[in-house]
């Protein structure tokens, strides 16, 4: 097994993420409550609906690992196969089981519908191993133990796996490799793009360990994460060096700590301050009041948005001058400008935004290409303003131009508190 440290790996099961629609995010949960215990995940596959297949990789991860985590194949259908996989890995038998069986009838029941006869399948338990009840879902799960090792199954639907994950595998593995438990911490920077943050803190990684550092990029965010490793008390201590020595290098790139998003901070910073925020869109088409909305007590800052999609709707609801429109444009700053101040105006509110640009693919020109976007904020202190030439597709322009514009006003609300 390499050592006396314990290592684990993930198997995701369905067809469906081997295509372009669904992306499995499940080992990404596994990984990190592994981590909190010493535990490292060094592998991950993903495999399509095959029995044989599914049973091959069982036996060589298994084989190779103290701990392997499936997910997904559990349901009813025929293409559910994760059970005869197990089956045919450890060359066990499948049994029906009536306590299972009676946990799903009791779900549905709570479901207030009866359980279809298709759904007995589910209460199919590989022999030898303990079924584990699914309270968000259907579809139970298994633990299997064999010469030491574990193989844990688990539902596809991350709701359902991560409440099992948690209440059934975590205490079995918690003290597996005591005192080398792994913490980490996210930095959230807006309003960068990875190669520069690459460039500001490279210096840094000969200190900290490189394998200690990762960056994940978006469009108009990144996520720097910190990690350190051993006691819990001391790897604290460690994050708090790692966070102090970024933050010194960083500055205002820097928007939060283990925050979710800019929404998430700017409707905090919001709320310190007791302001609120109208905003006002062409070229995201509301996604920005999509994404406020999506934080939990938004109400509470946010009053509400315009889509002034059309010069028409960009004059009669907030009250952007025709002659302006005439005069510069729909995309330009001047227009930014006057969409945020007319949007604030409108809802009377403390803080307001204006978004417009071409996000493609057509409608570009050779003096606005597409991709062009400006953005601006109106509040107590003025309005100010930014355009970019932003590179990708339609969605990649839309999201640069949400996290941009909520960039600007986080910054805004920072220089205001200093």
């Amino acid at each position: 097994m390499g050592g006396a440290r314990k290592t684990a790996a993930c198997l995701a099961v369905g067809s469906e993420l081997l295509g372009d629609h669904r992306l499995d995010s499940n080992s990404l949960t596994i990984t990190r409550a592994l981590a909190r215990h010493g535990i490292t995940v060094d592998e991950k596959r993903v495999v399509g609906d095959s029995v044989k297949r599914v049973a091959n990789a069982i036996r060589e991860m298994i084989a190779q690992h103290d701990l392997v985590v499936v997910t997904g194949g559990l349901g009813p259908t025929a293409d559910d196969v994760t059970r005869d996989a197990v089956a045919r890995a450890f060359d066990r038998e499948i049994e029906s089981d009536a306590e299972v069986e009676a946990w799903i009838r009791e779900r549905y029941a709570e479901l207030g519908r009866d359980m279809p006869e298709i759904c007995t399948t589910m209460a199919r338990v590989v022999a030898g191993s303990r079924p584990l009840r699914n309270n968000r879902g259907s579809a139970p799960g298994l633990l299997l133990e064999d010469d030491g090792r574990i193989l844990a199954v688990f539902p596809g639907v991350p709701w359902e796996m991560e409440e099992m994950l948690e209440r059934d595998l975590v205490p079995e593995i918690a003290g597996w490799n005591p005192g080398l438990s792994k913490i980490s911490r996210t930095l959230l920077l807006g309003g960068v793009v990875e190669s520069d943050t690459e460039v500001k803190i490279r210096h840094l990684y000969d200190r900290f360990d490189r394998e200690n550092i990762t960056i994940l990029a978006s469009y108009g965010v990144l996520r720097l994460v910190l990690s350190a490793e051993g006691d819990e008390s001391v790897a604290g201590l460690q994050l708090d060096d790692m966070e102090a020595a970024f933050r010194e290098v960083l500055g205002m790139d820097v928007a939060a700590v283990d925050a979710e998003d800019l929404p998430e901070v700017v409707l905090e910073g919001l709320k310190r301050r007791q302001q609120t925020l109208a905003v006002a869109e062409s070229c995201t088409g509301g996604l920005m009041s999509a994404h406020l909305t999506d934080v939990p007590g938004a109400s509470e800052v946010f009053l509400g948005g315009v889509v002034s999609y059309s010069n028409e709707a960009k004059e009669h609801l907030i009250d952007v001058p025709h002659e302006m429109l005439i005069e510069h444009g729909a995309v330009s700053e001047e227009v930014a400008r006057a969409m945020a101040e007319g949007v604030r105006a409108r809802f009377g509110s403390d803080w307001g935004t204006g978004i417009t640009g071409i996000a493609g693919p057509t409608g570009g020109t050779e003096e606005k290409p597409v991709g062009l976007v400006h953005w601006a904020i109106a509040g107590p202190d003025g309005v100010s303003a930014k355009h970019h030439v932003f590179l990708g597709d339609r969605t990649i322009i839309r999201v640069w131009s949400l996290n941009a514009t909520l960039d600007l006003l986080r910054r805004r609300l920072l220089a205001l508190d200093r």
